[in-house]
């Protein structure tokens, strides 16, 4: 049986009685432009500068327990406003008489390859608590990938064609069994959140037990927001006798590599383990250029380079307005002391990942961008954190992790 094979449809008509009986029998609804384009781009720059290889073939995850345990708990916060409107439309959409809670909140991208087959997302023992769904897309069918299509089995809508922004609200229950369609290429990108009415599958007291260990403390770094690697395994994609690191393969992607600090890695003659140095201190090197600029480690690098691809154009328009007083960066020569050879197959990541989009090409190249947005990345997370240790005791005395402004908590 093949499990990727595409749903037969029909083009039959409902009239207004029939498509009000099948919506009772498949309780679901598709909401337009729910996300704002802004957010979308924001939540894809946390997963590809964050996120590690997933639970099936070519698919990757960024969860909340993961931020919170790589030292990125403050890249939370983005998720929140639109975590409290879904919960709310779900309560809404479905007549609830109760609160539901949050039970998963993750980003999820489907790469080549990727599908599933007809099922139900309450399908196994131990995941009978969900109630039910929310998949928010986050970029486009036939723009950023191919493939991929989200289909029903039974009810209206029966096929979905994602488009950033829309977002897909259903019970996770029987009455909605669906599929997705093999990804043809590129990268399939979604927040995908489930919801129960059972309190002991709360994901937010999980988390505020997380934050609560690791935040709660006096921070006495100068730069408490820089970001902690998980273990190699969990970035490592294995296919067959080959595989890369997504780390590696996303910065190989947007045309730059890591490249080892000075000084050895080890204190005695054995040979140094090349995915281990990535937990350590590292430069950027572009071609047969290096940036004379130390990063703490392969995520700290990545996100700086994810971050200045999200904000391409505003930083290549404040670099021209200032050019005339700005410092230039220092830029190194690359030499044989300067290449990290990890072994990793930088055409399989590419062919999975997918590359730069056809319709968003990669933009143009200036060290000084990057300078410049190393100082901007440092602000935008800078001051993520400073809310989020304001939060955390609201969140503690209010038991959820809700959206709240943080200048009307002081």
């Amino acid at each position: 049986m093949d499990l990727c094979r595409p749903p037969d449809r029909s083009d039959a008509l409902f009239t207004n009685a029939s498509m009000a009986a099948a919506a009772s029998e498949h309780p679901r609804r598709l909401l337009h432009g729910f996300v704002s384009p802004e957010l979308c781009k924001e939540l894809e720059f946390i997963h590809r500068s964050c996120g590690t290889v997933g639970y099936r073939p070519s698919v990757f995850s960024t969860t909340l327990p993961h931020l919170a345990a790589t030292n990125c708990a403050h890249l939370i916060l983005p998720f929140l406003p639109l975590r409290d409107r879904l919960k709310d439309t779900v309560e809404d959409l479905f007549g609830c008489e109760f609160e539901l809670f949050v039970e998963f909140t993750g980003l999820i991208s489907w790469c080549k390859g990727a599908c599933i087959g007809w099922h139900s997302d309450d399908n196994k023992p131990y995941l009978r608590q969900r109630d039910f769904a929310a998949v928010c897309y986050l970029n486009s069918h036939e723009k950023d990938f191919n493939g991929g299509l989200f289909h029903f089995k039974d009810g209206e809508p029966s096929s979905i064609a994602p488009t950033a922004g829309d977002v897909v609200v259903y019970t996770a229950d029987e009455r909605n069994i669906h599929s997705v369609d093999e990804v043809i290429d590129g990268e399939r990108l979604t927040l995908t959140l489930w919801f129960t009415r059972d309190s002991e599958h709360d994901e937010d007291a999980k988390l505020i037990k997380i934050l609560s260990q690791r935040l709660l403390v006096e921070h006495i770094e100068p730069k408490p927001f820089l970001p902690l690697p998980a273990s190699s395994s969990m970035y490592w994609l294995a296919q067959e006798k080959s595989g890369f690191d997504v780390r590696c393969a996303r910065m190989s992607i947007l045309g730059y590599d890591f490249c080892p600090s000075e000084g050895k890695c080890s204190t005695d003659d054995s040979p140094c383990d090349p995915l281990e140095l990535l937990d350590g201190r590292l430069y950027l090197g572009k071609g047969d250029e290096v940036l004379d600029k130390e990063f703490v480690n392969s995520l700290h690098a990545l996100q700086v380079v994810q971050f200045c691809g999200w904000k391409a154009s505003e930083l290549a328009t404040e670099r021209e307005v200032h050019r005339a007083g700005s410092t230039r960066p220092t830029v190194l020569r690359r030499s044989s002391n300067l290449e990290l050879l990890v072994p990793c197959d930088y055409e399989l990541g590419e062919a999975i990942l997918g590359g730069i989009s056809r319709h968003d090409p990669k933009p143009s190249f200036s060290w000084d961008d990057l300078a410049l947005g190393i100082a901007r990345w440092e602000e935008y997370m800078s001051e993520l954190h400073r809310k989020l240790l304001i939060l955390i005791p609201y969140w503690l005395s209010n038991h959820t992790l809700s959206f709240a402004d943080a200048s009307e908590i002081l």
